[in-house]
C-alpha cells in the first residue's frame, strides 16, 4: 500500500475514534481521499481511450485483473449507493442525475456479478466524459454529507428499512458475487462504512488502476 495513503488512513480511524479529534479525523479523510481523486484524474492526461478498457492481468488474482473504467464505476457506484440509500435515506445520485443514460451504462449495479471479458465489453460501452462527471458529483455529495455528519451518528447501525429501501433498488446484483454486499454493508455502523468503502476502498482500487497502468506500458 502506498505509504502516505497508508498513513493517513491510520491517523484517521485512529482521530475518528475520539469526539475531540473527530472533526480532524474527517480532514484527514478528506485529504486522503483528494490525493487519491489525483491520480484517476491524471489519467486524463496520460491514458487513451482503449487504455481505460484494457486489461494486462486478466487472469491475476486481484483488483489489477479488472479494468480502470470498471474500476472507477465500481468505487463510485458502491459510494454513491452507500452514502445515499444506508446512510443518508435519500435518492442516489445516479438516479438523481440520470446517469445511467449519459454515462451509456448497460447496467446500475456495482459491476461485482461482472467478470473477464464481461468487464472489458462493459468498461467500452461507457462514456467516460460522463463517467468522470458522475464520479466528481458522486465525491462531492458524499463529501458534504461527511462534512455535517455529527460524532454521535458514527456508532449508529444501517436501519433495517434502509436495508430493504437498498434491495428494493435492486442496484446490488443477486448473484453470489455481488449479493453478498448487502449484508456486508448493514452489518457496519457509519464508522465502519467511512472505512470501507469510503477510504480503504479507494486505495486499494487506485493502487490496481495504477498497476493496470504499468501493465498498459510495457
Amino acid at each position: 500500500m502506498n505509504m502516505e495513503w497508508s498513513e493517513l488512513h491510520q491517523r484517521m480511524q485512529a482521530q475518528l475514534k475520539k469526539k475531540d479529534t473527530f472533526r480532524a479525523g474527517m480532514d484527514t479523510l478528506l485529504l486522503l481521499r483528494s490525493q487519491i481523486m489525483a491520480v484517476w484524474a491524471s489519467f486524463r492526461d496520460e491514458l487513451s481511450r482503449a487504455d481505460y478498457s484494457a486489461m494486462p492481468f486478466p487472469k491475476a488474482q486481484g483488483y489489477h485483473s479488472k479494468t480502470i473504467a470498471y474500476s472507477m464505476w465500481h468505487v463510485y457506484r458502491i459510494e454513491d449507493i452507500v452514502a445515499h440509500t444506508l446512510i443518508s435515506g435519500d435518492e442516489q445520485v445516479f438516479f438523481a442525475g440520470g446517469w445511467r443514460e449519459r454515462i451509456h451504462a448497460p447496467i446500475i449495479t456495482t459491476g461485482n456479478e461482472l467478470a473477464g471479458d464481461q468487464i472489458a465489453d462493459f468498461s467500452r460501452q461507457l462514456d467516460l466524459d460522463a463517467l468522470y462527471r458522475y464520479v466528481s458529483d458522486v465525491r462531492e455529495s458524499t463529501e458534504k454529507i461527511l462534512r455535517d455528519l455529527p460524532y454521535e451518528r458514527l456508532k449508529q447501525k444501517v436501519p433495517p428499512e434502509r436495508k430493504e429501501a437498498l434491495r428494493a433498488l435492486q442496484v446490488v446484483s443477486p448473484d453470489e458475487s455481488a449479493v453478498w454486499l448487502v449484508d456486508y454493508w448493514c452489518g457496519k455502523d457509519v464508522c465502519g462504512l467511512i472505512r470501507m468503502p469510503f477510504s480503504r476502498h479507494w486505495i486499494m482500487h487506485a493502487e490496481a488502476s495504477l498497476r493496470i497502468r504499468g501493465g498498459i506500458r510495457k
